[in-house]
């Protein structure tokens, strides 16, 4: 193997939980568990949780008795305060190679293509280093020739290697040696399912896999399966990707915070979403063709009634405009709309994708573009100065927070909002 084929995955250390360390002493030495959306389930946990026996993306109300005992410390995503960090990691480790792809908020691989006269070990423990030193996240890095394999280094490294945080997988012993020790579950891509699959045929590690014959991976885990086989015997079936895909529809869809049933105040949520997926298009230099709205009720809740409708409007130009854009969502709802339920939760995707500039116009269409793409990029750069937050908004936004999921254990946004900026003295 030569070091041009290697790729490194760097990957921080309980990310949500370590960011909320990071500007809280007081926790330090204490065990930190963080809720998903609408606190409702454990998508975090520290070391000190874990050894619990708190499983991930447990429900907070079923263990909240032991985490009362344990004195553990409990948080609301705060995902201003997380993205804010990940852009710190991300930069800094960008100070060390020059291809990086931003994988996740947590991770990212990085190619270390050119790196003949260097030890990328110790390389990586630099990086590793100064990202703790000069952010305050701990990573841990696996080095192998392909990602498939730089992910079960990083695996080995967060449980084998902690200490040291970083693993290199550059000899075929060393290879073999860690895909006897891993177990199917525990590689990336293998879920539940193919796991419990894979165990009923006797393949029960990385190392059984690689022995299994090609046909049978290609009939039973698809293609897919078979370049994550191939990728583990050390063939690259996946570059890395500097430069974010270009998404062909963006949406999004959250739980309220408490159930909704007036108009307003889910038009309201309605339009604060619109506003944020019609920015993300812009960012990707895309423009909607198409508009999906949905609307339901909690169909756990058997004692309310239930209901669920969805909508998809085609618009008679591609528009990135969050004025457009609000306007359709609002005509979508109102056809949805039903009177007498108790609301859980809206949605909006924008479909059928284009280039900005590969957009068809009508021959009667009257709307001022120009004018749209100069305040949008106003409004765009204003709220960008001020982390990404809604700064400019639009009336139909409201100002109300009845929408708004349930963050009662929410920490302050230090790196993003001037009121909660940490004041140090003497």
């Amino acid at each position: 193997m030569t070091a041009q084929t290697f790729v490194a995955l760097i990957d921080c250390n309980n990310y949500y939980a370590s960011a909320e360390r990071l500007f809280n002493p007081s926790i330090r030495r204490k065990a930190v568990a963080v809720l998903s959306n609408n606190d409702g389930c454990i998508v975090s946990r520290s070391e000190e949780t874990k050894a619990l026996g708190i499983p991930m993306g447990a429900p907070i109300h079923k263990f909240k008795a032991l985490l009362t005992a344990n004195d553990v410390a409990i948080f609301s995503s705060n995902y201003t305060l997380y993205n804010s960090i990940s852009d710190r990691v991300h930069k800094t480790i960008s100070q060390f190679v020059e291809d990086v792809e931003k994988y996740s908020i947590d991770e990212a691989f990085v190619s270390l293509d050119g790196f003949t006269h260097v030890s990328l070990y110790r390389h990586c423990r630099l990086i590793r280093a100064t990202v703790l030193r000069n952010v305050g996240i701990p990573v841990c890095i696996g080095i192998a020739p392909t990602r498939t394999l730089a992910k079960l280094a990083n695996w080995y490294a967060k449980k084998e290697r902690r200490q040291i945080g970083v693993y290199i997988l550059d000899s075929q012993e060393k290879i073999n040696a860690l895909l006897k020790w891993t177990k199917v579950e525990d590689i990336w891509g293998i879920g539940r399912k193919y796991a419990h699959l894979l165990n009923k045929y006797r393949i029960y590690t990385a190392w059984d896999l690689v022995h299994t014959p090609k046909d049978w991976i290609k009939k039973h885990l698809s293609v897919v399966g078979l370049r994550l086989v191939m990728e583990l015997q050390g063939t690259i079936c996946a570059e890395l990707e500097t430069e974010p895909a270009i998404r062909k529809c963006i949406g999004t869809a959250k739980s309220f915070g408490t159930p909704l049933s007036r108009r307003s105040d889910v038009g309201q949520a309605l339009a604060n979403y619109t506003a944020l997926v019609a920015e993300k298009i812009r960012s990707q230099k895309s423009a909607a063709g198409q508009i999906h709205v949905f609307l339901q009720t909690n169909p756990f809740n058997t004692s309310d009634k239930q209901y669920y409708q969805s909508v998809t409007i085609n618009l008679p130009v591609a528009t990135s405009s969050t004025v457009e854009l609000l306007y359709y969502a609002d005509h979508a709802l109102n056809r949805i709309w039903k009177q007498g339920y108790n609301f859980k939760k809206v949605g909006i995707q924008l479909q059928q994708l284009v280039d900005e500039n590969k957009i068809q116009y009508g021959l009667y269409d009257q709307i001022n573009r120009e004018k749209q793409n100069n305040l949008m990029l106003a409004i765009d750069q204003i709220n960008s100065a001020f982390g990404k937050k809604d700064i400019v908004k639009f009336a139909r936004q409201g100002n109300t927070t009845s929408w708004k999921m349930k963050q009662e254990h929410l920490s302050p946004c230090y790196t993003t909002k001037l009121s909660d900026v940490l004041i140090i003295r003497a």
